[in-house]
């Protein structure tokens, strides 16, 4: 029997192997052998510990070259010769609204204190038709109290913050009378002012997604900490190495974006919804792989409400999550297959 979700590399061309990906790999590996050598000084010289760390630290300085020199070769090769076999010939997209009206489609678990909240500002917006939550089988009150303030509710039974959201992806493209789903969460870190800008990109791309990093829109005291903040610059750029000329991107975290109903229904089979806190690498990585058009739209950014489930519980947390987000782009996400 085929597999549901097919390996993201299986039939790519040559031209199209990821070459700057691996070289910023490379180099960055190279890198922290380089460092970690030079700060060895420190347990030798404190503990003398000369003779049995000496070697290492002179072993770790001299052979860091290596996978700098091939980073910096593969990246070169890729930038200077590939870019030009990668970056598509196309004009500009330019594909009108037909109608300005979207559907909401709000993931929560265990957000019983923001939930209505954030369904009256979204029910609100003049542009919304309706809004979804989805409930990843929350143990408090969430369910109800998103209902008695309007949405359409959907409990998912099944754990895991991707299958939250494949759920509220199906859902919301169910519904005809829109031509556009925004996905976003019910924490209220995200305001449904943003629909505007979102939709002033629409006409370019297929999905449209939200960026926290322009900082006077992002507030000082957030979940989002210095170290997650330019963790999501650096895994979003490893993102843009891989699809190089298909993108540009800054925050591979964030959970508001738009799409467009009919690259959604192309995109739901191509998606793994095993795939856990780090489906939105996978989702973008996906729809870039399956040739949609992508951009990145600057959005407010705000203190939740309520404690943290996901990647932004603390540092550690998004290293962890950052970390599978790296494997996953580097192994097309075959560990989930």
């Amino acid at each position: 029997m085929a597999k549901r979700f097919p390996a993201l590399g299986s039939d790519q061309h040559p031209f199209q192997k990821p070459l700057l990906l691996y070289g910023v790999l490379c180099f960055v590996l190279g890198l922290a052998m380089y460092l970690t050598g030079v700060l060895l000084v420190f347990p030798r010289y404190l503990l003398n510990l000369h003779k049995l760390l000496d070697p290492v630290a002179e072993a770790l300085v001299w052979y860091s070259g290596v996978p700098i020199m091939i980073g910096i070769t593969l990246s070169l090769f890729d930038l200077l010769y590939m870019h030009k076999h990668k970056k598509p010939n196309v004009p500009v997209r330019f594909t009108p609204v037909q109608r300005r009206r979207v559907t909401v489609a709000l993931t929560a678990y265990n957000d019983e204190e923001s939930i209505a909240g954030a369904v009256e500002d979204f029910l609100l917006h003049p542009l919304v038709e309706r809004v979804i939550v989805v409930s990843n089988n929350s143990s408090d009150r969430t369910f109800e109290r998103a209902e008695a303030a309007g949405a359409i509710t959907f409990n998912e039974t099944a754990p895991g913050y991707g299958r939250c959201v494949f759920r509220c992806l199906s859902e919301a493209v169910r519904f005809e009378d829109t031509e556009f789903v925004v996905l976003c969460e019910g924490d209220s870190t995200f305001r449904a002012y943003d629909i505007e800008k979102l939709l002033a990109y629409a006409p370019h791309a297929d999905i449209v997604n939200g960026t926290r990093t322009v900082e006077p829109l992002r507030q000082y005291l957030t979940q989002l900490s210095v170290f997650m903040y330019y963790g999501n610059i650096f895994v979003g750029k490893l993102l843009e190495a891989k699809h190089l000329g298909r993108g540009t991107i800054t925050d591979m975290g964030t959970t508001y974006k738009l799409c467009r109903r009919d690259a959604l229904i192309r995109l739901l089979p191509h998606l793994n919804p095993a795939v856990n806190l780090e489906f939105n690498a996978h989702l973008l990585d996906t729809a870039l792989y399956q040739d949609l058009v992508l951009l990145e739209c600057p959005i407010t950014f705000h203190p939740r409400i309520g404690f943290s489930k996901g990647g932004n519980v603390d540092n550690w947390r998004g290293l962890v999550v950052g970390w599978r987000m790296i494997v996953g782009l580097v192994s097309d996400w075959k560990r989930y297959a």
